[in-house]
């Protein structure tokens, strides 16, 4: 995988606002964790699991949060993950690790904020 086109189509997806170009990163079984599921669905455990239950929960945001644009600032990489830290939303910097199943699409992902 060629991480650095990855993560400047990933960072170009969000910033269209186009759900199903988003949605074209993630298998099925996606499962996602980030503090914004506590903060904007009220979620406890920050956690949704199943591409149709994220993809409910990104419609909503991207509605919500109409200015919505991410600035890559530097990529890591591992085995079968990496970790795409940006300029995020509410002036906030992100580092979301994304770990890919055998069809090269994001699976699990844990994103952590600055305050």
């Amino acid at each position: 995988m060629n991480v650095e086109k990855f993560a400047q189509e990933w960072i170009q997806s969000w910033n269209s606002h186009n759900l199903e170009e988003i949605l074209n990163h993630y298998s099925e079984d996606i499962e996602i964790t980030t503090p914004m599921i506590k903060l904007a669905g009220d979620i406890d455990n920050g956690t949704l699991k199943g591409k149709e239950v994220v993809a409910d929960y990104w419609k909503k945001a991207l509605i919500k949060i109409r200015d919505l644009k991410f600035k890559l600032i530097d990529i890591t990489e591992s085995v079968n993950s990496i970790a795409l830290y940006y300029e995020s939303v509410m002036n906030k910097k992100a580092i979301e690790v994304m770990f890919f199943n055998e069809k090269g699409k994001i699976n699990k992902m844990i994103a952590h904020y600055t305050n």
